[in-house]
């Protein structure tokens, strides 16, 4: 894991998260991280290196998956729907605040 730590030794910043790591983090496994990839979820960084990394975009992502199904009971395609609307109905608002509405 890389990490870049600020002034507060209490607070690290994470860069990227390997594959194992997410799975760690997510409490699931690789299997379910691939679909995740499959199904464009998440993308990995690079997809020519020994093992996957992702930003911290897709690590939100992939935590946002993992409670959407388990929660919900949502599979991998029902998950990849709900996200994809979260982050346009996300994008709409910035524009709206932006235009002053």
């Amino acid at each position: 894991m890389k990490k870049a730590s600020p002034r507060s030794t209490h607070v690290e910043v994470i860069e990227t998260l390997s594959l194992s790591e997410l799975t760690m983090f997510c409490d699931t496994n690789a299997d379910w991280v691939v679909k995740l990839v499959e199904h464009g979820v998440v993308t990995p960084v690079a997809e020519a290196t020994p093992e996957w990394e992702f930003a911290p975009k897709h690590i939100a992502r992939a935590r946002k998956a993992a409670r959407l199904m388990r929660d919900l009971g949502l599979n991998v395609a029902g998950v990849a729907l709900v996200l994809d609307l979260i982050e346009e109905r996300d994008r709409l608002a910035r524009r709206l605040a932006m235009m002053g509405g």
